[in-house]
């Protein structure tokens, strides 16, 4: 049986491979990049699973690999070495086309920066996503999700910062998929919009049973879930499981 530690109130468990795995299963992962005579390692020998349905928290300072690894998980990357394995299928061994298929069908982005065509309104940003989603919501529903069914007619410029990435949330989860991957969703916002936000992705993971994973340097926002994995020179360093989450509310950093 693995040790297990206990620490104001959370459960640690050491970053080790858990027999059975989740629906998302990295094993030995390594990233390597070659620049000219500079090689950097992002990421060494990462073991990990992502549970279906729960919502984590990946902490670490610029450079830690967070980004590498989420680049990873959705196949926007593919890495030096190892395996990632989605509800059975091997997206290591997947060429192109099938990446692209996965990305396109079952995986939700969602970046610091709201990547909105400043030319189309709300609804028609979303709807790029939804004209080739399978199984796609309309896109007044996807707004109507994150609390924007209002502005479905503006463009970005007459929104907020926060109303922007609430449309760029909307866009990501229009599309239906099973996996939302957020890298540092609030890094732009200030305060109480950022809790906005992160109040708008707790819902969407609720509500949707989407799993979801959120990049971040902000220790304040592990409280609100269920897991936190901490990363440090590409590796994992902890993963810890929290017994009583927090409400987007009740954050404070």
């Amino acid at each position: 049986m693995s040790q297990q530690i206990k620490q104001n109130g959370i459960q640690k468990n050491p970053a080790t491979i858990h027999p059975g795995g989740g629906f998302f299963q990295v094993r030995g992962v390594t990233k390597t990049y070659v620049m000219g005579e500079v090689t950097v390692q992002a990421l060494k020998s990462v073991d990990l699973d992502l549970n279906e349905g729960e919502f984590v928290v990946l902490l670490g300072a610029s450079g830690s690999g967070k980004s590498t690894l989420l680049n990873i998980l959705g196949g926007l990357d593919v890495p030096s070495t190892g395996q990632v394995i989605f509800q059975g299928q091997d997206l290591t061994a997947d060429n192109d086309r099938t990446l692209t298929q996965f990305r396109r069908q079952s995986v939700g982005f969602v970046f610091q920066f709201y990547n909105l065509i400043p030319s189309l309104t709300a609804r028609e940003n979303v709807a790029l996503v939804t004209d080739i989603a399978p199984r796609s919501m309309h896109p007044r529903e996807a707004l109507e999700r994150v609390h924007l069914g209002d502005r479905i007619n503006h463009f970005p410029a007459q929104l907020s910062g926060g109303e922007q990435q609430r449309v760029a949330i909307a866009r990501a989860i229009a599309k239906r998929p099973q996996v939302l991957l957020c890298d540092e969703p609030t890094g732009a916002l200030d305060y109480q919009t950022g809790k906005l936000v992160l109040e708008t992705l707790a819902q969407v993971n609720q509500e949707l049973g989407t799993t979801t994973a959120v990049i971040t340097h902000n220790s304040g926002i592990a409280a609100m879930a269920d897991r936190v994995i901490t990363m440090r020179s590409g590796a994992i360093t902890t993963d810890q499981r929290n017994e009583h989450k927090v409400s987007s509310a009740e954050l404070e950093w």
